[in-house]
């Protein structure tokens, strides 16, 4: 049996670790990606396929997408499951948000200079309330139509996580136990780096960019981040970072300068880490109380305006102070 099992390791033929650790990479959604895995063949073209499919579907910067072509419309029908299954779980966060996740929001986006154009629309952004509203849009898992012309959608606040998640499936259905898939910082990993080493995502010091304030020990679980504390400003001697509030219209301020969520997919933390913004400190702190499921590293300005920050208790036990990611 010792002798077997030593030929097929020089073989090739144990999976898992006797495989040699592939980092893969490249750009894609306007920002870089990596995969770092174990397969004993390149999966890069299949990666690569993964990320077309969610742009053909959900890009805004596409006109040939789906997504380009419901906004335009009043109806779509699905050509792939990915568009039902965003906007299922887009309305399972807008409920338990209270209204503050909205992907129904790309009006006010636009009015505001966050579109594609990056130019402002021009438009009276109290006057495009009327097409904001998740209630505006009625779905099944064969199409998506507008129960009110000019209402249009935008996936950016959970698309990237979900992208995470597709390509984590792939990996997945290609037999791979051990991984990590990480687009613009969203972050999804499954097993571990090596055997009893968990893979390692740093946390950045606020008051240090570019260093590490700690690392956080990933094993199926996904983390990803909203917010930019290096993008805050002072007003009356308070810190803030300007956020848009899909209920009121308006580009509010918020204490909360950055949220880190982790969650057991990258699209359900992505699409919190995009609402706890809008709620800000004491809201999302009252929310995670509710939610042991998820856990979040908070980013905030005190009433001094100095950086502070908070975790939650489930982040605490297996936050480490090593800050170098291994």
């Amino acid at each position: 049996m010792k002798l077997f099992l030593i030929l097929c390791l020089f073989a090739g033929v144990l999976p898992g670790y006797a495989q040699p650790l592939q980092v893969l990479g490249g750009r894609a959604q306007g920002t870089t990606w990596e995969v770092k895995c174990r397969h004993p063949v390149s999966l890069k073209a299949g990666v690569d396929s993964v990320l077309e499919a969610m742009d053909q579907c959900l890009s805004l910067y596409r006109n040939d997408s789906e997504l380009s072509a419901f906004n335009r419309g009043i109806s779509h029908r699905f050509r792939s499951p990915i568009f039902f299954e965003v906007l299922k779980k887009s309305e399972e966060i807008f409920r338990e948000s209270d209204g503050l996740f909205d992907p129904t929001v790309l009006p006010l986006v636009e009015a505001y200079g966050f579109g594609a154009s990056r130019k402002r629309t021009g438009a009276d952004p109290d006057s495009l309330r009327q097409w904001v509203g998740f209630g505006y849009i009625a779905y099944d898992a064969t199409s998506v139509r507008k129960k009110k012309e000019g209402v249009r959608l935008d996936f950016n606040g959970i698309a990237q996580g979900y992208t995470v998640d597709l390509v984590g499936r792939y990996l997945e259905k290609k037999g791979v136990a051990d991984y990590l898939v990480e687009i613009g910082g969203e972050i999804r990993c499954r097993g571990e780096k090596q055997p009893g080493k968990p893979w390692s995502i740093g946390i950045e010091n606020p008051e240090h960019p570019g260093r590490n304030l700690a690392t956080v020990p990933l094993k199926n679980r996904a983390m990803t981040t909203a917010g930019n504390y290096r993008s805050r400003y002072v007003a009356d001697g308070q810190v803030y970072t300007h956020i848009i509030n899909p209920k009121t219209g308006l580009m509010e301020q918020s204490n909360l300068l950055s949220v880190t969520v982790l969650a057991p997919d990258a699209m359900t933390a992505d699409g919190y880490d995009t609402a706890f913004m809008v709620m800000g400190l004491e809201r999302t702190r009252a929310f995670l109380a509710r939610h042991p499921e998820l856990d979040a590293w908070l980013v905030y300005a005190d009433e001094t305006g100095h950086l502070k920050t908070e975790a939650t208790d489930g982040l605490k036990a297996i936050l480490s102070t090593e800050t170098n990611p291994k």
